[in-house]
């Protein structure tokens, strides 16, 4: 295999494994497949191979072991970091995990469901909402994002503080290695303490250990009460003390619990259709609050005029609004969903995913706020996020009328400033989006020496040829 090119051999031995309908080379088929989602980051690839069994698959990492070729697994396609993304001027095979999207079983008794690890997952929330039972994760990208990624990637989303992310989500992978054994470790076990937890070291690796074909998800009651609410606060220690007070009064029942700025409300306002400003007067932060109950809507009621009630009588929040309607629960929770997407029209912007300990959160934000705008005066920040579990989009809108290149030129400095508050107060650079290419290098020069040589010794335990989507998160 030369750096730019497969044989044609090669090529026709990986074709015969899923046949010549899906195995897609012409540039026309390729190119939505070599750029992640913002754009920072355009591949090369010579084919893309669409396997539609556990078998497939296998035979196609055997003869890339032989052959010693690469490959990038590939799901949804929605990664921030580029770990879905072939390298630029090298010779990846992509495997997408398309054709692999049953769901293959629902057991509403064990709360488990099985499925592909390229189902989608707003079909797997379908499934469970058909047996009655609930799959909590949810992202903005649940139309297109598939189970297979959103393991690989550990995906959190935006009920985390009730559920967990995804490794709290799954009991059991089932995995093709690099070497093209299958690892089938399908169990529906909540206790099952047998050695090493293989489970975990898959989830999280962004597909450089092997490729998740397969997993068995829990399943939740479905909440019988739900109520969702728009509060207006004057700043982010406020925001703070009305999580505390709505976490003791709600407990486990508190399943959301979103931080936004009022700069975002406005871009998200303007730029989005059907969207529009659920309070009046405009505030200085905001939070979105949802509240699910097991036994009752009265409960879910009374728990959020309990929260609402007591929030107003603390001085921390100065105007709420409950959704009256299933409609009105959409919505609100769509406008936060939809902040990402809001700054696109507002020029370039620079994103962070980070966590820090969620009582640093106002210390977080001041300190970050100032650190930006003195180097960047002008800068737009647009910081929301999971205020339940410190998980903080740090976005950075570039100042009206900058020039947009010039400022996304600036973006590993403004990482750099950025990253370094959060790890002065023990926080992480990746919350949830993962490492991929973008945070590599960064990853290695933040963690211990010995960490990431352990993450080594795994990588080339598992993958000794080095074939397994190369260069991403670690480097061998």
């Amino acid at each position: 295999m030369s750096s730019t090119g497969i044989s044609a051999d090669i090529i026709e031995r990986f074709t015969a494994i899923v046949g010549e309908k899906y195995a897609l080379r012409s540039e026309a088929d390729l190119a939505p497949h070599l750029i992640e989602n913002r754009g920072l980051y355009h591949g090369s690839s010579p084919l893309l191979l669409k396997p539609g069994t556990v078998g497939e698959v296998s035979a196609i990492m055997k003869l890339a072991t032989e052959t010693d070729t690469a490959i990038v697994p590939q799901t949804g396609n929605t990664g921030l970091v580029g770990g879905q993304t072939p390298r630029e001027g090298k010779a990846d095979v992509i495997l997408s995990l398309e054709r692999m999207n049953r769901i293959r079983d629902v057991d509403p008794v064990a709360n488990v469901l099985v499925a592909d690890g390229g189902a989608i997952l707003a079909e797997v929330q379908k499934a469970a909402e058909a047996h009655g039972r609930l799959f909590p994760l949810s992202l903005g990208s649940e139309g297109s994002c598939r189970i297979g990624g959103n393991l690989s990637t550990n995906a959190g989303g935006t009920a985390v503080l009730a559920y967990g992310n995804m490794r709290q989500l799954c009991l059991g992978l089932e995995v093709v290695l690099p070497t093209g054994e299958i690892w089938d470790g399908l169990r529906r076990l909540k206790k099952d303490n047998t050695g090493y937890d293989l489970r975990d070291l898959f989830i999280g690796a962004e597909g450089t250990l092997g490729i998740i074909t397969g997993a068995v998800l829990k399943l939740f009651p479905q909440p019988l009460g739900h109520q969702v609410a728009f509060a207006g606060l004057s700043s982010v220690e406020d925001a703070l003390a009305f999580f505390n007070l709505a976490s003791s009064l709600c407990g486990t029942s508190l399943t959301g619990f979103e931080l936004m700025p009022r700069f975002g409300v406005e871009i998200t306002v303007r730029n989005i259709d059907g969207v529009r400003d659920p309070l009046e007067t405009p505030h200085d932060w905001y939070v979105l609050v949802d509240i699910s109950t097991s036994d009752s809507a009265e409960t879910a009621e009374r728990m959020m005029n309990a929260v609402l009630e007591q929030g107003f009588e603390a001085g921390l929040v100065q105007d709420a609004a409950i959704a009256s309607s299933v409609a009105q629960q959409k919505a609100l929770w769509h406008m936060r969903e939809s902040m990402s997407d809001a700054q696109k029209p507002e020029g370039g912007s620079i994103k962070h995913d980070v966590s820090v300990p969620v009582s640093k959160i106002p210390h977080f934000m001041k300190e970050a706020g100032e650190a930006v705008m003195a180097a960047m005066p002008g800068a737009r920040i647009c910081a929301f996020g999971h205020m339940g579990d410190g998980n903080i989009h740090y976005n950075i809108s570039q100042p009206v009328g900058a020039d947009k290149d010039a400022f996304i030129a600036r973006w590993h400095e403004m990482n750099h400033i950025v990253h370094g508050l959060v790890l002065a107060h023990g926080g992480s650079i990746s919350a949830e989006h993962g490492i991929g290419q973008l945070k590599r290098d960064e990853l290695a020069s933040v963690r211990p020496a010995i960490e990431m040589e352990l993450m080594r010794r795994i990588k080339r335990a598992f993958d000794p040829a080095g074939i397994m989507n190369p260069d991403k998160v670690v480097s061998l």
